[in-house]
């Protein structure tokens, strides 16, 4: 098969023949009709987020296609199905605490990395083997536009974090990242999981305009001063009443104090989900007072990716017209333009901004 292929951090992505996958027992073997390509792609093959891929790779976050053989252990899958291929990978022999891998992308600790050798590649190819157990039947729909689809790979992460959050229909949320790709993403599914109102904080304000152009006066847009104190006053004040819950969706390079004057806009019980990157390329942790987290019976919890009940509940959302993909701005690069398929990503990494490589067109 073809393959886009990560041969070194900081190299551009080769595109170059390489053996079919060959699944083992408990694997689907996937035609890749589309993926994802993230904005921060770049970032992650320029070495710059130091993320533990081992070249050669074949990268790319999950993604949408057709089921060309299953194994014994799946029941009701066949082929030619059209699947969703989830990238996050659990390790099968711990029930309470399995390691994680994302597909082609990350993983945690030294038992993802084990199974992050076990399945390295990703989507960035003709063909994938994926765990059976991480590929979920899509309506026919997303056949006829299975890139616009693939931005699953994108929203699958702020609904993981709703879902951790609670967010019950008719509460006040707070997306803190709003403007970004997974933050728009947030807003949208909140939206269509019955939040009442979206508080959206951001500097760009073109970027809040076209939130608030989308989903109307449930939205509600606060401009950024980066000064603490204002901005946490502008926040609660836009949400004309008490911020049920927040979640965090800033990427590395923003200050702490941004992700702390959101976290801190919460009501007493209310709850706090962080699941951005902040912190991760250095500067200050997050710092939030002891005093309020517990005079005030905060919830603050961490999420990474969703669990894995989570697909059916996304797709469910799509099919039912809840979650519109319709009105996102997609960009389609066949695989030999893989290269300004990341560029494209990196400069576009707005509000319903996708790009999407399709690996059987061209």
């Amino acid at each position: 098969m073809r393959a886009a292929v990560l041969t070194a951090f900081g190299a551009p992505l080769k595109v170059r023949e390489i053996p079919d996958p060959e699944p083992v027992g408990g694997e689907v073997l996937v035609d890749v009709l589309a993926a994802c390509v993230l904005p921060y792609a770049a970032e992650v093959f320029g070495g710059v987020r130091n993320y533990p891929l081992v070249p050669p790779v074949v990268p790319g976050l999950g993604g949408v296609g057709r089921v060309v053989r299953a194994g014994p252990d799946a029941t009701r899958l066949r082929a030619g199905d059209l699947v969703w291929c989830d990238p996050t990978v659990r390790s099968r022999d711990d029930a309470l605490t399995p390691d994680i891998a994302l597909q082609g992308w990350s993983s945690r600790g030294d038992g993802g990395a084990a199974l992050a050798r076990h399945l390295r590649d990703g989507s960035y190819a003709e063909l994938m083997r994926v765990p059976t157990e991480n590929v979920f039947p899509l309506p026919s729909a997303a056949g006829d536009d299975p890139a616009r689809w693939a931005a699953l790979a994108v929203h699958m992460v702020p609904y993981g974090g709703l879902l951790a959050g609670e967010l019950r229909p008719g509460e006040t949320l707070l997306v803190s990242g709003a403007t970004g790709n997974f933050g728009s993403g947030a807003v949208a599914v909140g939206l269509a999981m019955g939040a009442g109102r979206v508080v959206v904080p951001g500097r760009n304000r073109d970027a809040l305009a076209l939130l608030t152009d989308r989903f109307g006066p449930r939205v509600r847009p606060v401009t950024l001063t980066g000064e603490e104190a204002t901005d946490r006053a502008a926040m609660s004040e836009a949400a004309d009443g008490l911020i049920d819950l927040v979640i965090d969706l800033l990427p590395p390079s923003a200050p702490s104090c941004a992700t702390r004057a959101a976290a801190m806009t919460v009501r007493e019980y209310g709850r706090v989900v962080l699941m951005g990157g902040v912190g991760m390329l250095g500067g200050d942790d997050l710092a939030l007072p002891y005093p309020w987290i517990m005079r005030n019976s905060i919830t603050v919890r961490g999420q990474w990716m969703a669990p894995r009940t989570a697909n059916v509940g996304l797709i469910r959302l799509l099919a039912s017209g809840a979650l519109d993909l319709a009105p996102e701005r997609v960009r389609s690069f066949p695989l030999d333009a893989v290269n300004e398929a990341v560029a494209h990503a990196a400069a576009h990494p707005g509000p319903f901004d996708r790009t999407a490589l399709t690996p059987r067109t061209g």
